[in-house]
């Protein structure tokens, strides 16, 4: 492979990269091989290593190198609260937050009827049979605002609470700090009704 076959193939890679273009991703194999020639290996190496060594919890399907989650072996959590988030990102956001001490479901997407995506296809089977093991005592649906979210927060909500199951939809609302006359019209009228 030529020098410029190698640089083009890197780029293209890195462009795989969510909202990374074609220009980005020129500027970050440049910077690569010309100032840091050792970061791309450590970079290479430990991406190798991640996509060989993770994998997805056997329980709530986030990423561990282990058979179960360290979250779902805590015994230090409240296994009687259910959190459904859509990925790993959104699970370790709300992890940030040092809020919530439940236990997690990672759905690992969204519904999406125009691409194709049903409940078979995002594990809602699963999560009912997870979510109605007996110790569970309240779900908690943390999917995003999006169309796609609300769908799937929807569908997962009807079909949990026809097996008698407290369900609960993550609040929305104005964002902490800021000014009404600034805040989206959107956000302002689902921050009054679901006010408290």
């Amino acid at each position: 492979m030529h020098t410029t076959d190698a640089l083009e193939a890197l780029i293209q890679a890195l462009r795989r990269l969510p909202g990374v273009g074609a220009k980005s991703a020129a500027r970050m194999a440049f910077h690569l091989l010309q100032h840091d020639r050792g970061g791309a290996q450590v970079l290479a190496q430990a991406l190798a290593h991640a996509a060989e060594q993770v994998r997805h919890c056997t329980r709530c399907h986030t990423f561990t190198q282990a058979e179960v989650c360290d979250t779902c072996l805590d015994p230090g959590r409240d296994a009687a609260r259910l959190c459904v988030v859509e990925t790993p990102a959104d699970q370790s956001a709300l992890e940030r937050t040092g809020a919530f001490h439940g236990l997690y479901f990672v759905l690992m997407g969204r519904l999406s009827p125009l691409d194709g995506v049903g409940p078979k296809d995002i594990g809602v089977q699963k999560l009912v049979q997870r979510a109605t093991d007996g110790v569970v005592q309240e779900v908690i649906l943390a999917t995003n605002f999006t169309a796609e979210g609300e769908t799937t927060a929807h569908v997962i909500g009807e079909a949990l609470k026809a097996r008698g199951l407290v369900v609960t939809r993550l609040a929305r609302g104005v964002p902490v700090g800021s000014e009404l006359e600034y805040v989206d019209l959107g956000t302002i009228a689902h921050a009054l009704a679901d006010r408290r």
